[in-house]
């Protein structure tokens, strides 16, 4: 790889191959069992064709979209990712840095490996917060309140997690963090460790021992009750799902499975964005649909809108470039993804985003 700038995602994993120590490098890129989801994530998009439109004045173009109401510049957020300083030493903080810098929002992971306080002082653009329900009602509560209080705009609830996917790899390699590195949220709690086990994740051991795998719908209500910050449901890969998320009153769901990390052969989220789409719009306006796992190009972007995603997360390529060349690496990349969608609106006859219609995905 020489010095000059990445030309794509894809060259930034490369640089975070060269620059990570193993144990780090394999826990981002992991998934589980044999790696089905993960990689048809990616490569369902490359099977979708542009229907591309022509003689559309495109002279001006323009990104921006809002997501629950706010402003971002473009139709990209960052995903709520675990353990930043793995990559980097600055962590989260560079991160948050980086999404205020292109306009756009960050998720902050409750596994994050800086408190949440600290990552909303440091930005200036919106954070969400990203829940993991524990066992411990009492210490999920005081999360909720934390995030309340530092600033967080919104809740995005992990749905897809009652027990950790196997992560061969992070077995292989025992998975824990470094001294120094912590749940840093979870430290008032007395959450925070998560140590080494030989032969062992330690990261599942952590899920096992402290997160709640029997939550239920009606837990939702509860989350509700004790927030007025809006919620969003994350891990949804079902229409009836989504629909019934709705119904529990989330402003939103994501369609994730989880970057292919929880349950091997789950399908590519691109496949099922549609169907999600469509039962959503029966019930008429008002759940917000995002998207994660796979987004790779602008191109896969513009065709997640679509296909009916407000907007798209996008995760590992934002720790590749934190580890590369931390907060401008990770400015680079929302860079990379503006430029490209800015190219595919203009030759798909798409000036707005909300002349991203279905037909450009669906001609028939």
């Amino acid at each position: 790889m020489t010095d000059s700038p990445p030309l794509n995602l894809e060259e930034y994993e490369e640089l975070a191959a060269e620059t990570m120590p193993r144990m780090g490098f394999d826990y981002y890129a992991s998934g589980a069992d044999d790696e089905v989801t993960l990689h048809e994530n990616q490569a369902a998009y490359s099977r979708i064709a542009l229907h591309y439109r022509v003689l559309v004045d495109v002279a001006k173009r323009d990104p921006s979209t809002t997501v629950l109401g706010t402003p971002v510049s473009l139709p990209v957020l960052v995903a709520p990712t675990a353990f930043h300083r793995l990559a980097h030493d600055e962590g989260e903080l560079a991160t948050v840095r980086a999404a205020g810098r292109a306009g756009t929002a960050m998720v902050l992971s409750t596994l994050s490996t800086t408190p949440v306080e600290a990552v909303c002082a440091a930005a200036s653009g919106p954070v969400w917060f990203q829940l993991y329900v524990y066992k411990d009602r009492e210490a999920t509560r005081g999360l909720v309140r934390r995030a309340e209080e530092a600033g967080c705009t919104a809740l995005v609830l992990t749905v897809d997690a009652p027990v950790l996917g196997r992560r061969e790899q992070d077995v292989r390699n025992s998975f824990h963090l470094p001294p120094g590195m912590a749940v840093a949220n979870l430290m008032p709690a007395g959450m925070d460790k998560l140590t080494s086990r030989l032969g062992a994740s330690g990261l599942a051991a952590y899920v096992a021992d402290l997160l709640d795998p029997s939550l239920k719908w009606a837990d939702l209500d509860w989350l509700a009750s004790i927030t007025d910050l809006p919620l969003l449901v994350k891990g949804i890969v079902r229409p009836d799902d989504a629909v019934r998320a709705a119904e529990h009153g989330a402003a939103g769901v994501v369609v994730s499975n989880h970057g292919g990390r929880q349950l091997d052969t789950a399908p590519p989220t691109i496949e099922v964005l549609p169907r999600v789409a469509d039962a959503l719009a029966g019930r008429g306006a008002g759940t917000e649909i995002l998207v994660d796992g796979g987004v790779r190009r602008g191109s896969d972007v513009v065709k997640a809108l679509a296909y009916g995603a407000r907007a798209v997360l996008v995760g590992r390529p934002v720790l590749w470039a934190l580890a590369a060349r931390g907060e401008d690496g990770v400015a680079h990349v929302l860079d990379i993804l503006r430029e490209e969608i800015d190219r595919t609106m203009a030759l798909c006859g798409a000036p707005t985003v909300a002349d991203i219609t279905r037909d450009l995905v669906d001609p028939g």
